[in-house]
């Protein structure tokens, strides 16, 4: 009796052994996700080219060798968009997986703790009264974190949040809390932008979750290589040295040995401040490359590199104007919704993504939780009010229908500062945007011809703009989107008093076609 309950407890302990091995089998099996979110990156501002017959669609002097070869081992994507013109809004397209219209929080400035920012006082001698905005996420809304923790993810955010709020409120275990830009303003000489610091936090995460056999989602949100730049001094050097570098010195009236500092005031010959220094910029995204490359040098010591997808990606576009003898592919900058303002890097590797293929449809951020979600076992369609689409099939090499060709991707920036308020839909390569100040000028671009968006054919296609116009007014009126209003108080010569409106005068609508600025292709 004694031997026949030894053989029965031996049993039962293989056979829990065995379900304990098989339930780490399938623990195991879900996908690792890293997010690395770069802050303030123009759509050709890596030295990966977005578009491989536009050779200014890089930038060949900076120096990502490991940007690189994730582009090499997995895929680029050609058409990406932010899901916002400014950071703090298409951060939170990016968590919701909701378009800014829908979500409202479409602008971040600051509120004196108000529930919504509104600067009508500032703004109530201009064309249009300008909207609020949300200042937080809604309370309602389903971020990525929430999403992935039921499939048995942990998830981590480090760095920069700028969205109010905290992230442990929004799921994440850990995270640097309810960080804006002046966090990552380190001036830590050794510790540029806190990149070093938020990438080691970011090692310490990933080993912790390899040993207690968890799969997890990290999103590290660089705070470079937004303003305020920073990078190492040896870097710096590097750069300093180029002739295209010195050449800009020599235009700026500079030493050819000029050395940057980071305190505010005038500056002669022998120093130049970091704003200026193209050096410290192309410095910074080296640095940042490093960085990068720690990350993925970690996830293959850790033997997770067949079972985790990295994906690189910028949270708006941006004009690096100060950069030598480049011409600029894309219209205006960052808070504008033209091209310039909502066109990003993007780069993804992981299990099942074909080394150097490339995606050509139109993605956006908000297109990330479905994706994330169903690479984690989850099924897109059961989530609920949302407005991305998983990309997941299209990474494993299906091919995209007309359907998704040609969704409909919404903007929304019914806010004054250096621009003024207004809307865009894509659908395929067509675009159509709307200005609340100037409705009498329809404007319509064919992207497929014109990236730039010189040629205004609105006019010559009134069918096509009107109907695009049409989806776009009815979809922000479905969400409930705040749309401006005309201003009965409307004087013109406050409006062209204000210190910002030669800035706005560059990205007003025009009839016909435009002509390009000086740092234009």
């Amino acid at each position: 009796m004694k031997v026949l309950c030894s053989i029965i407890i031996v049993i039962c302990m293989l056979l829990s052994i065995g379900v304990h091995a098989q339930n780490t089998k399938e623990k195991s099996s879900h996908p690792n996700i890293v997010m690395i979110f770069i802050d303030d990156w123009a759509w050709n501002g890596t030295p990966v080219p977005m578009d491989d017959s536009m050779p200014n669609s890089g930038m060949p002097l900076l120096q990502m060798p490991n940007l690189e070869k994730l582009a090499e081992q997995g895929m680029k994507f050609q058409n990406a968009y932010s899901g916002a013109p400014q950071c703090s809004p298409s951060r939170v397209a990016l968590q919701t997986g909701q378009s800014s219209p829908r979500n409202g929080f479409t602008v971040y400035m600051n509120s004196g703790g108000q529930k919504y920012y509104n600067e009508s006082k500032k703004y109530s001698r201009f064309p249009v009264v300008p909207n609020v905005s949300d200042e937080t996420i809604d309370a309602d809304a389903t971020t990525i974190p929430e999403t992935l923790k039921p499939l048995g993810y942990a998830c981590a955010h480090l760095g920069k949040w700028h969205m109010r709020g905290n992230p442990g409120d929004e799921g994440y275990l850990v995270h640097d809390g309810s960080t804006s830009n002046s966090q990552g303003n380190s001036k830590i000489p050794d510790d540029p932008k806190l990149m070093f610091s938020i990438t080691s936090k970011a090692v310490d995460f990933m080993e912790a979750q390899v040993k207690m056999d968890t799969p997890f989602y990290l999103q590290i949100s660089h705070y470079a290589m937004h303003e305020g730049r920073e990078c190492l001094m040896k870097t710096r050097e590097k750069y300093a040295k180029c002739n295209e570098v010195q050449e800009y010195y020599k235009k700026l009236g500079k030493s050819p040995n000029v050395k940057v500092s980071y305190e505010e005031g005038p500056k002669d010959k022998f120093t130049i401040s970091a704003s200026q220094d193209p050096a410290v910029w192309l410095g910074m995204g080296e640095d940042l490359d490093g960085r990068i490359g720690v990350v993925l040098d970690k996830i293959k010591e850790l033997g997770i590199e067949d079972n985790t997808y990295v994906i690189v990606a910028a949270d708006n576009g941006y004009r690096h104007k100060f950069y030598p003898n480049l011409k600029q592919p894309l219209h205006m900058q960052k808070w504008w919704i033209w091209q310039g303002g909502i066109r990003v890097p993007m780069v993804v590797k992981g299990p099942g993504i074909t080394a150097g293929s490339v995606f050509k449809g139109n993605v956006v951020n908000y297109d990330f939780l479905p994706t994330f979600y169903e690479w984690a076992g989850g099924i897109p369609a059961e989530l609920k009010n949302i407005d991305g689409i998983s990309l997941a099939p299209y990474m494993a090499g299906e091919k995209p229908g007309e359907d998704f060709l040609n969704r409909n991707l919404y903007f929304h920036y019914p806010h004054y500062r250096s621009t003024v308020p207004h809307s865009a839909i894509i659908s395929g390569t067509k675009k159509v945007l709307h200005f609340y100040e100037r409705p009498d000028i329809p404007l319509l671009f064919d992207l497929s011809e014109d990236v730039g968006e010189v040629h205004n054919i609105a006019r010559e296609n009134p069918k096509e703009h009107q109907a695009l116009y049409k989806e776009m007014m009815e979809y922000l009126n479905k969400v409930g989107a705040r749309i401006p209003k005309k201003n009965p108080n409307y004087i013109p010569e406050a409006y062209e008093r204000d210190r910002e409106y030669y800035k706005r005068k560059g990205g007003l609508p025009f009839e016909g076609s435009r002509k390009l600025a000086e740092d234009e292709r």
